[in-house]
């Protein structure tokens, strides 16, 4: 289902699939301002976590015996948190389809990575989201994953479009009362 709402987003504008790369992975939409983001958190790790934490090893190393080095112990334990959130970060990149917002021909659909301002029918209450790749989602800053209920609702809508969410809460029904790409001219 991830993959057809993905496939959804993408469709009418350049040449952009989801593929499968023969061992089931998928490409996994991320904007480039998310890209940024995890590529900076990942150079983060190899230059000054890493390098903090092995010089706590050798520190703890020095204190004799490991068996019962508490502080030994906490570093290797931050070692191999450092070194799975590093595998996973690598992962999450070269599965990534990088996509630049600011160049989607969406023709005032909503696609990928497009900044929607809802009204909810029954209050006329205003909210505003981006839709972005599963990594990037932060629903503190209004950002919704593209696999979201939100965000699949939204999908393919132009403004003045009423979309349907099946919340916790119960059914919302919402107007798209504007589409943006930000950066887009």
């Amino acid at each position: 289902m991830r993959v057809d709402c993905i496939k959804a987003a993408y469709s009418g504008f350049s040449t952009l699939t989801v593929v499968s790369r023969g061992l089931g992975m998928d490409r996994v939409p991320l904007t480039v301002r998310g890209a940024e983001l995890l590529r900076r958190e990942l150079q983060e790790l190899k230059s000054v976590k890493r390098p903090q934490i092995i010089e706590a090893i050798a520190t703890a190393r020095a204190h004799g015996d490991l068996r019962e080095n508490a502080e030994y112990h906490a570093a290797r334990e931050q070692q191999a948190f450092v070194e799975g959130r590093i595998k996973d970060i690598e992962g999450k990149l070269s599965s990534a389809e990088i996509i630049d917002v600011s160049k989607l021909q969406a023709g005032g659909r909503v696609t990928f990575g497009a900044t929607v301002i809802l009204a909810e029918e029954s209050t006329g209450e205003e909210s505003t989201y981006t839709i972005v790749g599963e990594d990037e989602a932060d629903i503190k800053q209004r950002m919704v994953s593209i696999s979201s209920p939100i965000a699949r609702a939204m999908i393919g809508k132009e403004e003045g479009d009423v979309i349907t969410v099946e919340a916790p809460a119960g059914r919302k029904d919402y107007e798209v009362v504007e589409v943006h790409y930000e950066g887009a001219e």
